[in-house]
């Protein structure tokens, strides 16, 4: 059964639950260890959407789908290639992405979130998928400018670790087949992507898997699977829209 677990703000308080239509069923506990339903429920339009999981961490993926590794002419990895984006560029479902200081195209990349719901560490990809309580949207927010612009260092924490650059939510969809899955992101209504999360190079259970063997995976912890074909630059007053069916949709403007 798929549940949509959601954080939230309301009178003051932070809370979570799930989604049934527009309604929240409001829970108390933990999310991820025996959280427990109350009598209480919500109307969604009157609450503030949170980031659904509080992350220790968010480890983002290069070079995972094949069609844009084809399309850079890029070799297939013999193993995950990921970066951490920093606890300072989350952002809630909803809020504003802050155009920088520094000059510079800042891009969109749409991409599937691993959620973490157990302690994970050195697990065998056999055993990965139990340590997995779901999936939600993010967008992987780059200032492509700095990549590469000093030859010595390739700037990948610091093109990707500004303040609001890594929106992600509204919800962790659990009960999902990852494979069935297909991400879409839109820039001011139009589709700019649309691929299927079948064409990765490592399975969910594979970067679970090798990515606990070099460090300890916690609860609520994401993993952004990387992105395809179709990421571009956006422009102050744009909207962009991470949407995965079973999941949701993650909206946040750019200024």
């Amino acid at each position: 059964m798929t549940q949509h677990w959601i954080r939230f703000m309301h009178a003051g308080v932070i809370q979570f639950g799930t989604l049934e239509n527009d309604r929240i069923r409001v829970y108390t506990g933990d999310m991820f260890s025996n959280p427990l339903p109350s009598d209480k429920t919500l109307r969604l339009h009157a609450v503030k959407l949170l980031t659904p999981t509080q992350p220790s961490k968010i480890i983002a993926m290069w070079n995972n789908f094949g069609a844009l590794g084809r399309k850079l002419n890029l070799a297939k990895p013999a193993e995950p290639l990921y970066l951490i984006k920093a606890p300072n560029s989350y952002l809630n479902p909803g809020e504003t992405i802050r155009k920088p200081s520094c000059e510079g195209k800042v891009a969109f990349e749409g991409e599937l979130g691993i959620v973490i719901g157990k302690p994970c560490k050195g697990v065998s990809e056999a055993e990965a998928m139990n340590h997995v309580f779901g999936y939600t949207c993010g967008n992987d927010v780059t200032v492509v400018d700095i990549l590469h612009r000093d030859p010595s260092f390739a700037q990948w924490v610091r093109a990707k670790g500004f303040d609001t650059f890594c929106p992600f939510g509204p919800a962790v969809a659990t009960g999902l087949d990852p494979l069935s899955l297909i991400v879409t992101t839109r820039l001011n209504g139009e589709l700019r992507q649309d691929y299927p999360i079948s064409d990765m190079h490592f399975s969910v259970a594979q970067l679970v898997s090798l990515i606990s063997n070099d460090m300890t995976l916690d609860p609520g912890d994401i993993i952004l699977c990387g992105t395809s074909v179709g990421v571009g630059s956006m422009k102050p007053g744009s909207i962009v829209e991470v949407e995965i069916a079973g999941i949701g949709k993650l909206g946040n403007r750019f200024e």
